[in-house]
């Protein structure tokens, strides 16, 4: 992908950016970071770099977090693959066990079926 130079203002200050992404998504991005800005700008007495370390490290908090949730949900599909290969392998014994059993009763001319021989009743 070519890389593009995008204009974002966050904090009413202009930043130029190279990167890959689309525009539509460095001014989303640009947006929401603005946003966190100007709530911690708003709630503190705090410089522009300031608030811009607090509001990487809620970033760097939600990045760590969730990270942390990608690892448990790796593991939870590692563990449902393990499962879905055990139950394949049952079904495959299953299915050896039958096809044994119907060729017993072929070779055994088929199944007596006199009510005394039934397994129900």
């Amino acid at each position: 992908m070519e890389k593009m130079t995008h204009k974002l203002n966050i904090a009413r200050e202009e930043y130029r950016i190279v990167s890959e992404e689309s525009p539509e998504y460095m001014k989303e991005l640009a947006h929401e970071v603005d946003l966190k800005m100007a709530a911690v700008l708003k709630n503190a007495k705090i410089s522009t770099t300031q608030a811009a370390v607090l509001v990487a490290l809620q970033y760097a908090n939600e990045a760590k977090k969730h990270g942390g949730d990608s690892d448990n949900l790796r593991s939870e599909i590692k563990a449902c693959l393990e499962d879905c290969a055990q139950a394949k392998s049952e079904r495959d014994l299953y299915k050896r066990e039958l096809e044994r059993l119907k060729a017993q009763i072929e070779a055994n001319g088929g199944i007596d079926v006199k009510p005394e021989n039934r397994l129900w009743r």
